[in-house]
């Protein structure tokens, strides 16, 4: 076998036999075949094509024209972005004050305010963002709250709990049914703790939702010094805010024609169910007797907020209000701002 593989071949091999002839030609056979398919296919996709586009074509038009459509931007955004473009708190206030050293003598109050309660501008200001205890003016967002909520004739069963806060209380008994109108007069003139508590219960559902209305409210009206712990004042820990807080806070209240007509009022007599049968509740605010003019809007005290008043005074047509903080006569010096107002028209 070794010997035969080295021996050379008997004779030579053609040319032809070492050509690949046949495969060529199957190639081109192959082809041949190929070419008419592919053109028919292409046919097939260009008429296929036609007809789509006319088919649509004609849906569109028995359609009508339809929706434009939006641009990659027009995209409806996510929640965080709509929050971001909220529209931001309404400005209540404005300044600098434009009194400012016009005020004859000094006040005893520790942080107060003057404003024009129709433009909102401010027109004197003492320690004005200071946050400090405001004792039972909170009541004045409380009352907002509530009258947005409850209309006047509806009648609610007094809350348990109700009579259980600290004083001052004017005596709602557990179970009792009261009309809404009647708690209303009671928490701005007497200034009634369990007042406030029934109002919140019966508006928010409960004292902490109420709470939470509270200090969102806040928020959204932009009063950025302010912060409520509890519906009545009572509580000084945690509840706070600032002489321009409150002004802004008391020109959104006086917008409200209800607030308005409690505010104003020193004295009213009111009918109550047995044993009690009637109530009588006096304004606690004594500028409403002294100044004339005054018609509003909400004493307080605790013994970390000091004497505090929300005042408000209209002549000529021209309102304005005062708030003084922690003062040493809140009369005196609420009188003392509104004058110098007056005298000075913005």
């Amino acid at each position: 076998m070794e010997a035969d593989r080295r021996e050379p071949y008997p004779r030579p091999v053609p040319l032809d036999v070492l050509t690949p002839s046949r495969p060529r030609r199957r190639r081109r056979y192959r082809l041949s075949r190929l070419v008419p398919l592919a053109v028919l296919a292409a046919v097939a996709f260009a008429v296929g094509a036609w007809a789509g586009a006319h088919r649509s074509s004609t849906r569109e038009q028995a359609a009508g024209p339809g929706p434009a459509l939006a641009a990659p931007d027009d995209r409806a955004a996510p929640e965080h972005q709509a929050a971001a473009t909220a529209p931001p708190p309404p400005r209540l206030l404005q300044g600098p004050p434009l009194l400012a050293g016009r005020l004859a003598g000094r006040l005893s109050a520790a942080a107060a305010i003057l404003v024009d309660a129709d433009t909102g501008r401010v027109l004197w200001a003492l320690h004005p963002h200071e946050r400090r205890p405001i004792a039972s003016t909170t009541k004045i967002m409380t009352a907002l709250l509530a009258l947005r909520a409850l209309r006047p004739g509806r009648v609610v069963t007094v809350n348990p709990a109700v009579t259980r806060v600290p004083l001052v209380r004017e005596g709602l008994r557990a179970g009792e049914r009261v009309q809404v109108w009647k708690l209303f007069y009671a928490l701005l003139l007497y200034s009634g703790n369990d007042d406030a508590l029934q109002l919140a219960i019966s508006a928010g559902g409960s004292r902490a939702a109420f709470l939470r209305e509270m200090n969102a409210e806040a928020r959204r009206l932009g009063l950025r010094d302010t912060h409520y712990t509890s519906t009545s004042g009572v509580i000084d820990k945690g509840n706070y805010s600032s002489a321009w807080d409150l002004a802004a806070l008391t020109r959104v209240a006086l917008r409200n024609p209800t607030f308005r007509k409690i505010v104003r009022k020193r004295i009213i007599h009111v009918r109550w169910a047995p044993p009690t049968y009637s109530k009588i509740y006096v304004n606690n605010n004594y500028l409403l007797r002294e100044y004339p003019g005054a018609n509003g809007v909400k004493t307080g005290y605790t013994h970390l907020a000091g004497w505090c008043l929300v005042s408000s005074a209209t002549r000529r047509g021209h309102t304005l209000v005062a708030v003084v903080l922690h003062s040493g006569n809140i009369y005196a010096d609420s009188a003392k701002l509104l004058d110098l107002g007056f005298r000075n028209p913005s």
